[in-house]
């Protein structure tokens, strides 16, 4: 055999090898009878083997024809299972998701789009890495997620494609009852502060709010999780500031929030990608899930 036949002559085979007829089998195929007639005898050719016998009343199919059409029938059953299995890949209905995102928005706004999203695309597995804000941009440069729901990237960097989704106002967090008569970001003067990590988003969030005040609090304890500085001021160790995406993180504590009373101190959580990178189907379905739930 020179080469294998195509799917399109091997159709048009099992055709007419169904129907009996190079007229009948050539309508189904929308092909001419000659164009029908040349197919065979170029199978014929490369199979080296007599597939049908004619004569003016009657076509048969002969025992080599036999064999090839039980393989025709697999061959194609294949092919069909193969490429509708691709169709649901391209339509999004099937694939794997790698998402990133910030903690605060896991345990908030992030369970009920995904159920959403799950409940309209549920042979699609979503893998979620949660991280701060610089690990999930080195993760979407390293391509070990496919999005990320995070703050903004560093202004003038070009490498990541990013869509806001909604404010998140910074607020003074303390034990119930313990709250400055005017809360405000001089309030941490007079109380320990209670800080995040120097890296994350929200460090660099209160360290800017701190310096339009004018004021320089000794930061303390560096926590890397929301929920730790929650269990920190519930301890009565000193007043903290915190996006208001973080209080179910630390909803099993007592604790008062206050909003903080300057207007650029709040953070701008949004959905990230690589700029040149092709998203999946699957996951160009869950960017659009998490935009049509912003705000």
């Amino acid at each position: 055999m020179r080469r294998i036949p195509s799917l399109a002559a091997l159709r048009q085979f099992r055709l007419l090898a169904q129907t009996s007829s190079f007229s009948r089998a050539a309508e189904l195929a929308h092909v001419t009878q000659p164009a029908l007639s040349r197919t065979v005898r170029l199978l014929e050719e490369e199979l080296n083997a007599r597939l049908f016998d004619r004569d003016r009343r009657r076509v048969t199919i002969t025992p080599a024809g036999e064999a090839l059409l039980r393989l025709t029938e697999r061959l194609l059953d294949d092919a069909e299972d193969a490429f509708g299995e691709l169709g649901q890949v391209l339509a999004g209905a099937r694939g794997r998701v790698a998402l990133g995102v910030l903690p605060s928005f896991a345990v908030g706004g992030l369970p009920a789009i995904l159920r959403g999203y799950c409940d309209a695309w549920p042979g699609v597995d979503v893998a979620v890495h949660e991280g701060l804000a610089g690990a999930l941009f080195e993760r979407l440069r390293d391509r070990q997620v496919d999005i990320a729901v995070t703050t903004p990237p560093d202004a003038g960097v070009e490498t990541f494609a990013f869509q806001p989704l909604c404010d998140d106002p910074c607020a003074l967090v303390c034990r119930r009852g313990e709250a400055p008569d005017q809360p405000s970001w001089h309030s941490f003067l007079e109380a320990p502060f209670i800080a995040m990590a120097p890296h994350s988003s929200v460090r660099q969030l209160t360290d800017a709010a701190f310096a339009r005040a004018g004021i320089a609090p000794r930061p303390m304890y560096a926590c890397a999780q929301p929920a730790t500085v929650g269990a920190f001021v519930a301890a009565g160790l000193g007043f903290s500031a915190l996006p208001l995406s973080t209080r179910p993180m630390v909803a099993g504590h007592d604790l008062e929030w206050h909003l903080l009373d300057d207007p650029q101190a709040r953070r701008v959580i949004g959905v990230a990608r690589l700029a040149g990178r092709t998203l999946s189907p699957a996951a160009r379905n869950l960017w659009a899930a998490l935009i049509k739930d912003k705000g």
